[in-house]
């Protein structure tokens, strides 16, 4: 779904660029919090929302698999309980740019061996990334940083995998970089230089190596910056591990510009790859698959439906099958207008089956899989395929938003347990009613949580079904009432008459909503709404008011333009604003109506600063303003003082007192001390704990935090491509 509307989040060349800079125990942090109370992490599910972009049997191990995501880290399958285990949650705060993984590869004569390249993007503003490596299937990592960037969020994210263990030489691995060319390690991942000899130089496309792929005791690398031309190359090889050649006879123009994936059959010693226009998942209008035969150099086109007319797409993924030669899967990608599929062959492409007109899918586990809709769709952004080398008919793919699985070619259903990859932007949990939690996230919109061990059983929030949500908020003093915003399909506002179990579109919005819906604020018996409107590129708009449930609405030109509204939980005719361009809290006292400056001179300069109100309260504002530090107004805004107990504050909220205590209990994602992370303080911030640890970090968590207003202790946390987190104490 990320590819129909906004969604979430220098170049270094030549050979001194990429050597190796630091090699440490990942997972362990430089400064003690205080002591914490004993608590336990848990997903809070939903089950899967996030694109897979890899999906890796060993070839060694029966029932073992491995899985990388786009923005949530990395997982192991552990077939004995059908769940995903995640093995980078913990990457911390600084480290926010690994948790995307660009590539995955295993040993496959060391079966406890695994490697994870890791970097979410290549841009300026992004840090270098890095090879994570275990002895121990993912328990531990040791951590090598490079001083390459790698993209596993940009556009080639499906391409691969472009890390590799030499088939001559287990401790020899390969790496593709995107910009930077080919390097190679001779010590399993410590130390890498790069390989001057390889022969192609980055254009800048931002694809660069797109695959690597054994055959036999060769090394193949699928090159993305060549320009589909005739004479263009796209794929090299290397038959004693330092030459390397152009593959004579290789496939050239547009359907074949940019090689996707290869999979090598080594019982019909054949190679298949497969081709696109453009790297995908998004722009692909044509493609093609090819078999190689290298012992020949035969190249035969076995593309199983030729792009055409309306039906533009290209190939992604490719499989082969371990136990019959000449047996391969292949995936569409980009098809919108027939749908993607998954073609199968069993006779070495000569003849396919799309495997998508026989499927039935059960998505039961996850109902948001049907998007509104009465039935799923088989899928799209399909580049991951896998096929169980001990299992012909056990076949996964990954789509952008699940990873779907057979065990006999006909019925398929999510395989995606414990792998959960939600960038979620806002949490509320209610004080009454059936659900603890209603979450608002970056691509699959509202989700009204029945019970925080399963996905919730009326999936997304529909009329209108959002893509993305960008708001959502409950009246304190009438809790039934929910209003959300959003990306939507038949309108960008809707509200809730009962808690957030069914939605009903507002009858009307401003016509900045259709370009730039923003957050949205609602007074605490119901009867007013404050929308603000900021496109996604950043511009921002002034916000509209409602008194009659989005009937009709009034520009509040007083209003700080892009401002976050935030309703007084005790009176409704009380709003704030915080306008992190001048660092001014402004104000209503006539419901909305028309807002004033109160106070001045506080940090500004950062859109993400967040004002809460805390619950029970009038007046009582506590300020986020991430390195300049928390502050609290008791006044309405008025004035602020500085807290002194933390020296960093990026995302606050409130819940239930701990037992004896009258002020809510307060959690916050900030610093006390050198480390990041997550605290709790029961009183009122003059001191706080810890209530998270090194394994449980999740990158960066800075978006939002909520505790519980029925259960103390428990807390809410919003994470960026690791779902929601809840914990608890034990």
């Amino acid at each position: 779904m990320r590819a129909s509307r906004p969604s979430r989040r220098a170049v270094l060349a030549g050979a001194a660029a990429v050597a190796a800079l630091t090699t440490v125990p990942l997972g362990t942090t430089r400064a003690r919090a205080a002591e914490a109370p004993a608590y336990r992490w848990r997903n809070a599910v939903i089950g899967g929302t996030g694109f897979i972009t890899g999906v890796l049997f060993h070839p060694s191990v029966r029932g073992l698999a491995y899985a990388r995501t786009d923005i949530g880290g990395a997982y192991r399958w552990d077939d004995r309980t059908a769940r995903w285990t995640p093995l980078t949650d913990r990457l911390g705060w600084d480290d926010w740019n690994l948790l995307g993984v660009e590539a995955l590869a295993v040993d496959p004569a060391h079966p406890d061996r695994l490697y994870l390249a890791v970097g979410t993007y290549a841009q300026s503003w992004a840090g270098d990334g890095a090879i994570l490596r275990s002895e121990d299937r993912g328990a531990t990592w040791t951590r090598t940083d490079l001083a390459v960037r790698l993209g596993a969020n940009e556009d080639g994210r499906g391409a691969g995998e472009r890390l590799l263990v030499d088939p001559r030489d287990s401790d020899t691995l390969w790496l593709g970089t995107r910009h930077d060319g080919l390097l190679k390690s001779p010590d399993r991942g410590a130390t890498w230089a790069p390989v001057s000899d390889f022969p192609a130089t980055a254009s800048g496309s931002g694809q660069g190596v797109t695959f690597l792929v054994g055959v036999g005791r060769a090394v193949y690398a699928g090159w993305g910056d060549g320009d589909g031309t005739p004479t263009a190359v796209n794929l090299y090889r290397t038959t004693d591990g330092g030459t390397w050649e152009a593959v004579p006879g290789q496939p050239t123009g547009t359907s074949a510009k940019v090689p996707i994936r290869a999979a090598h059959d080594r019982h019909a010693h054949e190679l298949y790859v497969t081709y696109a226009d453009a790297p995908g998942p998004n722009g692909q209008s044509t493609g093609s698959v090819h078999r190689l035969a290298p012992a020949t150099g035969r190249w035969t086109d076995v593309t199983p439906v030729p792009p055409g007319g309306s039906d533009t797409f290209g190939y992604g993924g490719v499989a082969v099958d371990a136990r019959r030669a000449g047996t391969v899967v292949v995936s569409t990608n980009n098809r919108w207008a027939a749908v993607d599929t998954l073609y199968r062959t069993t006779d070495g492409g000569r003849t396919w089956t799309s495997l998508k007109d026989s499927a039935v899918l059960d998505v039961s586990e996850t109902p948001f899989l049907k998007w509104g809709a009465d039935e799923p769709k088989f899928g799209w952004w399909i580049q991951a395929v896998a096929v169980d080398p001990y299992d012909s008919k056990h076949v996964l793919y990954g789509t952008g938003a699940t990873l779907y699985g057979t065990r006999d070619l006909r019925h398929w259903a999510p395989r995606i347990r414990g792998l959960e990859e939600t960038s979620v932007i806002q949490l509320i949990s209610p004080p009454v009613g059936e659900a603890h939690l209603i979450s608002a996230s970056r691509d699959i919109g509202v989700m009204y949580h029945e019970r925080l061990t399963a996905s919730p059983s009326r999936g997304m929030a529909t009329n209108p079904v959002f893509g993305s949500a960008t708001g959502i908020a409950q009246a304190a003093g009438r809790p039934e009432y929910v209003v959300r915003t959003g990306w939507g399909d038949n309108g960008n506002g809707a509200s809730s008459g009962d808690g957030g179990r069914t939605w009903a579109p507002f009858a009307a919005q401003p016509s900045l909503a259709h370009d730039a819906p923003g957050p949205i604020a609602t007074s605490a018996d119901g009867g007013t709404l404050l929308w603000s409107f900021v496109h996604w590129d950043g511009t921002k708009y002034p916000a509209h008011r409602s008194a009659d449930n989005g009937a009709t609405w009034s520009e509040v030109s007083s209003f700080p333009k892009g401002a976050t509204p935030v309703a007084d939980p005790a009176d409704p005719t009380l709003f704030y604003a915080y306008d992190t361009d001048t660092g001014t809290l402004y104000a209503s006292t006539d419901s909305g109506r028309s807002f004033t400056p109160r106070a001045g001179g506080l940090p500004a300069g950062d859109s993400q600063f967040q004002l809460v109100a805390a619950p029970g309260r009038s007046g009582d504002l506590w300020l986020s303003v991430k390195w300049n530090g928390l502050y609290r107004s008791v006044d309405g805004g008025a004035g602020f003082t500085r807290i002194d107990s933390c020296w960093a504050s990026y995302t606050l909220g409130f819940g239930r007192p701990a037992p004896g205590a009258s002020y809510p209990a307060i959690y916050q994602v900030g610093s006390t001390e050198a480390v990041t992370a997550v605290y709790r303080s029961d009183d009122e911030a003059k001191t706080w704990v810890r209530i998270n640890d090194d394994l449980h970090q999740w990158g960066w968590t800075g978006q939002c935090v909520v505790g519980d207003p029925r259960v103390y202790g428990r807390v809410y946390l919003a994470t960026n491509g690791r779902g929601i987190q809840y914990g608890e104490l034990i």
